[in-house]
């Protein structure tokens, strides 16, 4: 007689309970948590470098988050923890959870070998449901390139920037030049 594996489903409070005793990270979909995979040396080093470069660029008002902010998307159900979150405004809290956020303008990741798919395919899409978001940014692990996506009136444009390149981030008045994102990559490379 063989036996098939159950599927535990989990409510969101279940998952909050998790989250507020763990001392890793989870995303929460339609009832099921993932553990997130903690992050490289570079892929910490990357995030810190886009924040800095960030930091003095946002106009009044627009605060840049690390990955220690919870983000939920209700037309989607997802909760998760982008690598970066910029919110203009007031952080705007979601009604089943007060400790994620539901405005972020910006969304940035940085791919890894075991996230670039889904990065860049389901976890996109989920973002891509979240109102607020103007732009979604992928930062690539492997390779100096810049993935923008950026909402117009009916539809996403993507934009790629490789090396002597930038990105105009709309959402946030700023610029990234890709040398800049990946500088200390590069002239390791160099030596």
């Amino acid at each position: 007689m063989s036996s098939t594996g159950r599927r535990l489903h989990y409510t969101y409070e279940q998952y909050l309970a998790l989250e507020a005793e763990s001392f890793i990270r989870h995303e929460y979909l339609d009832g099921e948590i993932y553990a997130m995979a903690g992050g490289s040396p570079d892929h910490a080093a990357l995030a810190a470098t886009i924040i800095g470069l960030l930091r003095p660029q946002p106009p009044p008002g627009c605060r840049a988050f690390t990955s220690d902010l919870r983000v939920r998307i209700p037309a989607t159900g997802l909760a998760t923890y982008p690598d970066i979150a910029v919110v203009c405004g007031r952080t705007q809290r979601a009604t089943d959870d007060a400790l994620a956020v539901v405005n972020p303008v910006l969304l940035v990741e940085i791919t890894s070998k075991s996230t670039e798919e889904y990065d860049r395919g389901e976890k996109l899409r989920h973002y891509q449901h979240l109102l607020s978001v103007r732009e979604i940014l992928i930062v690539s692990h492997c390779e100096p390139c810049l993935t923008l996506h950026r909402r117009e009136q009916t539809a996403w444009v993507t934009i790629e920037a490789r090396q002597r390149q930038e990105v105009a981030l709309a959402a946030v008045a700023a610029r990234l030049s890709v040398d800049d994102v990946y500088r200390d990559e590069l002239e390791d490379a160099h030596r």
